[in-house]
This record gives C-alpha cells, sequence and structure tokens, in this order.
C-alpha cells in the first residue's frame, strides 16, 4: 500500500549519491520535501532539480530540506549534481524499493507502450516525520517547484 497524507514515512530512506545513509531521522525538527524523479540530466527532471536549487535558500528559510529520488546510479547523481550545482543530496534508490514504498513506481504508458518507471510525485514530511502533503505527477510544475512547495 502506497503510503497515504497522514501517514509516517520510512526511517530509512536510502543511500546518496556518496553512498551515505539517509534516514529521517536526520531531519528532525526539519519539513521535508522528499521528491521522486524519472531520470537525471532529462529536460522535466532538470528543470525540476535548478527550480528547487534556485529556490533552496528560500525553502531552507521556511524549514525545509530537500532530498531528491530517482532510481539512476550514484555515480549518475553525482555528475548530475555537479553539472546542476545541485546544494542537495539524491538517493540512488537503483532497486525502486522506496519508489515502491510510496507508490511511484509504476506502470507509464509512452507511444501505446506499457513500462514500469516513477511518477514525478513530491511528499512532504513535516517535523515529526508524517506525510503532510503529497504534489502528484499530474500537479507537479518542473520549472516552478520550489514555488508550488513555499506554496503549501
Amino acid at each position: 500500500m502506497a503510503i497515504q497524507i497522514g501517514d509516517k514515512a520510512p526511517e530509512v530512506l536510502g543511500l546518496d549519491q556518496n553512498g551515505k545513509e539517509i534516514k529521517l531521522s536526520d531531519f528532525k525538527g526539519k519539513k521535508l520535501a522528499l521528491y521522486f524523479y524519472p531520470k537525471d540530466n532529462t529536460s522535466g527532471c532538470t528543470a525540476e532539480a535548478c527550480s528547487l536549487r534556485d529556490g533552496y535558500e528560500e525553502l531552507r528559510a521556511a524549514g525545509y530540506e530537500v532530498i531528491g529520488v530517482s532510481k539512476d546510479s550514484a555515480k549518475s547523481h553525482q555528475g548530475f549534481i555537479a553539472k546542476q550545482e545541485l546544494p542537495f543530496s539524491l538517493i540512488a534508490d537503483t532497486d525502486t524499493t522506496l519508489q515502491q514504498q510510496f507508490g511511484v513506481w509504476a506502470e507509464k504508458k509512452l507511444y501505446g507502450r506499457s513500462y514500469m518507471g516513477t511518477l514525478r510525485t513530491t511528499f512532504i514530511i513535516n517535523e515529526e516525520g508524517i506525510v503532510t502533503n503529497i504534489i502528484g505527477p499530474k500537479e507537479v510544475k518542473t520549472k516552478d517547484h520550489a514555488n508550488q512547495i513555499l506554496n503549501l
């Protein structure tokens, strides 16, 4: 069953681009914008990451930390972070465990063919680790995502 508003987020989120384990308790006392995206270095995902990068100081001032998640490798994430100068960590969920827990690993369709992929979704987790908002795949504005979070 996918994580819903009101649910507690899992304690272990995964390994970041440097192989460091990221835990929910690392963010105690802060709100967390946990955003799932399909792929490093694609147009929509780059626009979303750059919006969050450009709004990062405002998000931090509002009490947020930002963590991105995709099934890309740690090495891919390192390149994406360097190229786009991202100030936040990216979780390498290569086996899609976290994406499945959050219900964002799902069947997608493109040009009539079906495949499994990541639904672009952001989960807002409060200071106690409870999911308070979900910005779903049809709602995420990649170029203005930081403002979307700030205006919740």
